[in-house]
């Protein structure tokens, strides 16, 4: 997975397959173009897997004013990994130093270990420049994911990431 890492830099392309599964996915670095489908990833999954978390209010403002550009330029940034299946973008991880940031996948590929796969290529991200905690603000559907993972709660608290829409419960957490 070293290859991954500095995603800005490598164009090295990775295909895994997951024990216990028929499930084979590609994972890269997220090139300029790949914003419509990040932007789609993530509404689509918190459609998906935090309805039975949150209000039909909040997930319907979760995106709030994010546009296709707002991903692109977290792409721009070059630390966003994305995981494709068959040519589609399913999953992917964005890091800032210190920090996993964005962890979304598409309801099709929850529970394959594509999740798992992707935290600790974020994890490995977010400790470039970074000597410390690695923190991520989890959703409440996802606390259990990253508990698994190593991952300790410290607080619960909102949103700070959004750019509008309701306020989104988060628990705040850190290896």
């Amino acid at each position: 997975m070293a290859a991954l890492l500095l995603t800005g830099v490598s164009k090295d392309l990775i295909r895994v397959r997951f024990m216990n599964t028929e499930q084979s996915f590609s994972l890269r670095p997220a090139h300029q173009g790949d914003g419509q489908a990040v932007f789609d990833v993530t509404r689509l999954s918190v459609r998906a897997l935090a309805k039975n978390h949150y209000s039909s209010g909040q997930i319907d403002g979760w995106m709030g004013n994010r546009t296709t550009e707002y991903y692109e330029d977290l792409i721009a940034m070059g630390r966003m990994v994305v995981a494709e299946q068959n040519g589609r973008i399913v999953g992917f991880v964005d890091t800032e130093p210190g920090e996993v940031t964005r962890l979304f996948l598409l309801e099709e590929a929850a529970g394959s270990g594509l999740g798992k796969q992707l935290l600790e290529i974020g994890i490995k991200n977010a400790r470039l420049g970074h000597k410390g905690p690695i923190k991520v603000e989890s959703t409440i559907n996802a606390e259990g994911f990253y508990r698994k993972h190593g991952f300790r709660t410290i607080e619960r608290g909102f949103f700070s990431h959004g750019v509008g829409g309701d306020p989104i419960e988060i628990v705040h957490m850190e290896l």
